[in-house]
């Protein structure tokens, strides 16, 4: 367990979320970490206590692509499935 002290003012803006602080701060964190892509959605919806398809749609809500590519990276898996038919 850790400990996180935060100013009055960050305090008083976690509040802003309408979810106890503890809260909101685990969220922000785990959906950062996601962000990062330094956990799985599945990861992320454990910590979260979500399933993982209701992390998916809840992060993507909030601006966070599930995929993550390159319209290079596209392009190419779309050629590969092409290729394969």
């Amino acid at each position: 367990m850790v400990t996180l002290h935060l100013d009055d003012q960050l305090e008083s803006l976690l509040h802003l979320t309408n979810q106890p602080v503890e809260t909101a701060a685990r969220e922000m964190i785990v959906l950062e970490l996601y962000r990062r892509e330094l956990i799985s959605s599945g990861k992320a919806a454990e910590l979260l206590s979500m399933d993982r398809m209701e992390f998916i749609r809840f992060s993507s809500k909030l601006g966070i692509p599930f995929f993550d590519m390159s319209e290079d990276e596209l392009r190419s898996d779309l050629e590969t499935l092409r290729n394969l038919g």
